[in-house]
């Protein structure tokens, strides 16, 4: 945004105090200056002169050879412009001179045979103005030989500053006049607006009806009658043309005007073509089309907020004004908006019109809900000055539920905390007044600010915190010769992640990365997802809930292209609300974690001259899992279980890793039905596992273990089990149940059929003993084993089928 300096010294006294300081401290504190034009510099070698007598150029048609006095000494000027004249006080460049408008110096020129000793400029080439049709023509009051900075007051310094998307309050030159002010513990001086309203009443002659008030929460407007529509003063057009912006007339200059004062942008409205003199607020129900201000027509989407009069709409709200209410010099009764629009709507609506102006630019990042009557009603007072007519006394004002100022605490040992060097209690709180805060409360060690609306960046105490330093300066922070820190352990947060990629890209997986937004259909088939709002397309609407489905889009894709063998893996963040109401309005009504899928499909291995091809099954997917968690040291730290057919599981059976009672992940045979969505014919197998929850587990230890130095004793065993009893209840079991000399209990065999009873299955277990102290006997052998024969089937009701 340009800045005059010029202009933020009528809110605030800056004698004493250069450009170039600042420049610095504002850049400091956080309002950089991306580039500065200094007048006085640039005009410096521009010199008021007078053309004593013009002739024809003898050697070209179009061209003039001038004799100009400086004050000092005539010089021939070789002109082209057609409104050079004798007599006329005009800008000379003498050589020397650096032109603003192309950046090139003036030097001795031959111009068709004839020598030029300087230019006479036009406002284009001075860089006041677009006008290049003539050279600029002075005033008789202006003195031959005299600087045109101080001639014509170009002593301004015009700064180009970025402002973050939060400084919204900056957006204007009060808005930056205000951090100056607290830069320098100067006294701001907000205009007063001291109205003279006629006996006539606004309600008389308008009325404002605002239908869609979550889009608009305020909406003000004042009437201003019988004016005079005609061209700006020169105060007001030089402020303007000096910010870059055109005058066209003063009605239209003064709301240009409040807007880069206050930030507020205003739209005035011919009253007389507004249908019934009535406003009415609300968003289109269809699409439909409308001309705007610039004469283009456009075609409006379904939910626009327009302004609309009784019968037609009449502006696209916060963006820009329609073509069929603008004010026109035949224009004598206006009506002045001024409006609080929810920017995250008028931010879709300039996104989606392709239309970006000044006041959306504004009303994007939110402007003063509790500024909008004092805009209105500075901009009518001018009015009334400029434009002469009647202001309406009262105004039309809907605001049905007032936007309250925030209330923030600041602890002084707080701020000494963060910052790490001490700023005076009192230097504190002068900051955070010169800023606009208001003390509602204070302690010994604690103040409590009433925080202004124009501010809602600053929500929490760390946010006046960041206040408090970058006003002090940054360059006032302590050099500190000397710090101890305690070392401690470091704990690297993406230690596990790396090792899982690692180890997956080992085991022959290829990463791969999805969006994390999905469709409202796919988002749907796992967990409880979570709307997003102002999504860029319907297929972006929700969070996803699971890695699966958009792990199945990627094979889909891939299976088209003929890569039908695939191995994939995928590390990344899952969401499902877990709200009864289904709404977040804090961190506890959702769920968020890192999960890891890996999926296979197509074959496991291919056909080689050595060995046969292999298709991808349950078998191969556990084992790959087994892997992996081992690689981890996670083997033997979690259980392990088996689903079938499951109504809500996207599998048609898999097996669970789970640590007590919470599950760590899960992964099967996808259902045909699952895979119908994605357009997939082949089999697909993948499992998913909560690396968050992985993390807060304690693998195992990795350690050496010396070689057995006695000899491993073997036993097998089946049993004859109710079908209800899990293999993991018998392996629980049986360690439980066996002495120190059981090391290792394995299933090898699962077999279900009529002829073992009904409702019955049999599983078979290995069972390993030995000891690290000596040679076990095998009476010491079978009494163990003959002891947890005994001690299953008494507690499971089984009955052993063979050992």
């Amino acid at each position: 945004m340009k800045v005059s300096l010029n202009w933020i010294k009528d809110y605030i006294d800056l004698k004493g105090i250069t450009a170039k300081d600042i420049i610095d401290k504002l850049t400091m504190s956080g309002l950089e200056v991306e580039d500065a034009v200094d007048e006085t510099e640039t005009y410096k070698d521009f010199v008021v002169s007078y053309v004593k007598d013009k002739k024809k150029h003898p050697n070209a048609d179009k061209l003039s050879l001038c004799t100009v006095n400086t004050g000092t000494e005539d010089l021939q000027i070789v002109c082209g412009a057609p409104n050079v004249e004798a007599g006329k006080k005009v800008i000379l460049a003498p050589i020397g001179t650096i032109i603003p408008n192309g950046n090139f110096k003036i030097t001795k020129a031959k111009i068709r045979g004839i020598e030029s000793f300087g230019m006479l400029c036009s406002e284009s080439e001075l860089g006041l103005s677009d006008d290049h049709s003539g050279i600029m023509i002075l005033g008789e009051e202006q003195q031959v030989g005299k600087s045109i900075v101080s001639e014509l007051g170009l002593n301004d310094a015009i700064l180009e500053v970025a402002i973050t998307p939060n400084r919204s309050d900056a957006l204007s030159h009060i808005g930056v006049a205000r951090d100056i002010a607290a830069l320098y513990e100067k006294e701001l001086d907000i205009p007063l607006v001291t109205l003279k309203e006629s006996s006539s009443k606004i309600k008389d002659f308008a009325s404002v009806d605002v239908i869609d008030k979550v889009n608009c929460p305020r909406y003000t407007a004042k009437v201003v009658r019988n004016i005079t529509v005609k061209e700006s003063p020169e105060w007001l057009k030089k402020k303007l043309t000096k910010i870059g912006l055109r005058p066209i007339n003063n009605v239209v200059d003064i709301t240009n005007f409040i807007m880069y004062e206050v930030g507020q942008p205003l739209h005035a409205f011919d009253l007389d073509q507004l249908s019934g003199n009535k406003i009415v607020v609300k968003s289109t129900e269809i699409e439909s089309k409308f001309v705007t201000l610039d004469s283009k027509e456009r075609v409006l989407p379904k939910g626009t907020l327009m302004i609309c009069d009784a019968e037609k709409p009449v502006a696209v709200a916060g963006v820009m004004g329609g073509e069929n209410s603008e004010i026109s010099n035949a224009t004598k009764n206006i009506l002045i908006e001024s409006a609080y629009f929810n920017p995250s709507s008028i931010r879709k609506t300039s996104k989606l019109l392709g239309l970006s102006t000044e006041a959306s630019y504004r009303f994007e990042r939110t402007v003063d809900p509790n500024g909008t009557l004092y805009a209105a009603e500075r901009a009518v007072q001018l009015i009334a000055e400029l434009a002469g007519g009647e202001i309406c006394s009262g105004v039309l004002d809907a605001y049905p539920e007032r936007i309250k100022e925030k209330e923030v605490p600041i602890r002084f040992n707080r701020v000494k905390r963060v910052l790490g060097y001490t700023i005076p209690d009192a230097k504190i709180i002068t900051i955070l007044k010169f800023l606009g805060l208001k003390v509602i409360f204070q302690s010994e060690k604690e103040y409590r600010f009433s925080v202004p609306t124009f501010r809602p960046d600053l929500e929490r105490e760390i946010d006046l915190i960041e206040e408090v330093a970058r006003i002090n300066g940054y360059d006032n922070i302590p050099t500190i010769s000397k710090i101890s820190i305690s070392l401690g352990e470091k704990i690297d947060e993406s230690e596990l992640g790396d090792q899982i990629r690692q180890h997956s890209c080992a085991l022959g997986f290829y990463e791969m990365i999805n969006n994390p937004m999905q469709g409202d259909k796919i988002a749907s088939l796992t967990g409880n997802k979570i709307p997003i709002m102002n999504p860029q397309s319907l297929d972006m609407a929700y969070l996803r809930t699971s890695l699966i489905p958009g792990a199945l889009i990627t094979v889909a894709k891939n299976i088209n292209v003929g890569e039908k063998d695939l191995s994939l893996f995928e590390l990344g963040h899952v969401f499902n609300m877990i709200s009864s109401k289904n709404k977040i309005k804090s961190f506890e009504d959702f769920a968020e974690s890192q999960n890891l899928l890996l999926v296979l499909t197509g074959k496991l291995d291919q056909k080689t001259w050595y060995s046969n091809e292999k298709q991808v099954d349950i078998y191969g997917l556990k084992g790959i899992v087994n892997s992996l968690l081992e690689r981890l040291s996670f083997d033997g730290v979690l259980s392990e279980s088996y689903e079938f057919d499951e109504p809500e599981s996207l599998f048609e059976f898999s097996f669970v890793k789970s640590y007590g009672d919470k599950v760590i992940g899960s992964g099967g045979r996808i259902k045909k039905q699952i895979l119908k969505h994605f357009d997939l014919q082949q089999e697909v197998y993948c499992f998913e596992l909560n690396i968050s929850l992985l993390k807060d587990i304690q693998a195992k230890t990795r350690k050496y273990r010396e070689p057995i130095k006695y000899p491993k004793s073997v036993r097998d065993l089946a049993f004859i089990f109710d079908k209800s009893v899990t293999y993991e209840q018998v392996i629980k079991f049986i360690r439980k149940t066996g002495s120190n000399l059981l090391k290792s209990i394995e299933l090898f065999d699962l077999f279900e059929n009529e002829s073992i009873g009904k409702d019955k299955k049999s599983m078979a277990f290995s069972l390993e003993f030995y000891s690290e102290e000596r040679t076990l006997t095998e009476e010491e052998v079978e009494k163990e084993f003959n002891h947890i024969i005994a001690s299953v089937t008494k507690n499971f009701n089984a009955a052993l089928r063979g050992v």
